[in-house]
């Protein structure tokens, strides 16, 4: 595989009780950061997987039935956070990404879609199109946010199921098989079932960490994988399939057993948040 550089961007936070992204978790509320992943590739210059919050998160959550959404996840984006400003000052501009590679189509990880006009738009056809033919109610019931998808993704869409098919290292067994994205063995999406329908995340080889496998919203921290605790069937219900998540919860856990030295990132995880180098 091609060794990529790989960060963390912090792109905002919601407050929601813990317990329902771990099943031992407190009724208090926690802070879930919203991680967008930065890869730079020799080619094809800057990539992302997903986007954390924008703006146009607030935007799109101002009538009512979307306003639920901001409810029952209240949203801080402080001054300067959005991906946009980030990337500026790395140096990228909008214009410089060539691709975004999305794990679903939940509004806290494709907010900032809009920035990249350019862009490629990777991701599942089974999660475009579940999110594409939801009501505005039910959208909001599954995390959607129609609002937030660019008039054009149809035509700018690349599925992963398109995608030729490769083996995984063996290193990130028991996950087998993977999706070569650019079709240089650079960038493999792995299907990750359970959370929404077309869930999926990215393997990589990390310049700092070897592998690296960014799970999304398969676990919400490093600790449920390492503790294969899931949330409870009343939160992984209300968005996706209760058994096909604790499924992939438990391969990641093996994983983690198998391999315990492995790079994996969820996108809410605190202790990837904390790892997040600010910008220059």
């Amino acid at each position: 595989m091609i060794e990529l550089d790989v960060s963390a961007i912090r792109v905002g936070h919601c407050l929601h009780p813990q317990i329902m992204s771990i099943r031992d978790g407190s009724l208090r509320p926690a802070i879930f950061p919203a991680l967008a992943m930065l890869m730079v590739h020799p080619v094809e210059g800057p990539i992302l997987f997903d986007t954390g919050y924008d703006p146009a998160f607030f935007e799109a959550t101002r009538p009512f039935p979307e306003r639920i959404y901001r409810w029952l996840t209240p949203v801080t984006l402080k001054p300067g956070e959005e991906l946009g400003a980030q990337l500026a000052r790395r140096g990228i501009e909008p214009a410089d990404v060539r691709h975004v590679m999305l794990s679903h189509f939940h509004a806290d990880h494709m907010a900032g879609l809009h920035i990249f006009p350019r862009a490629a738009i990777h991701c599942a056809k089974v999660g475009l199109d579940a999110a594409c033919g939801a009501g505005r109610l039910a959208g909001v019931r599954k995390g959607i946010l129609r609002g937030l998808f660019p008039a054009d993704i149809q035509n700018r869409a690349r599925f992963f199921e398109d995608a030729s098919r490769v083996a995984l290292p063996a290193d990130l067994a028991p996950f087998e098989e993977a999706a070569d994205l650019l079709g240089d063995g650079s960038i493999l999406a792995v299907m990750l079932p359970g959370h929404c329908p077309g869930h999926w995340g990215l393997a990589v080889r990390d310049a700092a960490h070897g592998l690296h496998l960014m799970v999304g919203d398969a676990a919400w921290s490093s600790d449920a994988i390492r503790r294969n605790m899931p949330p409870p069937a009343i939160a992984s219900g209300f968005l996706g399939d209760t058994r096909k998540g604790r499924e992939t919860l438990a391969r990641l856990h093996a994983l983690w057993r198998r391999n315990p030295d492995i790079r994996l990132t969820p996108c809410h995880c605190p202790e990837r948040a904390a790892d997040a180098a600010p910008a220059p």
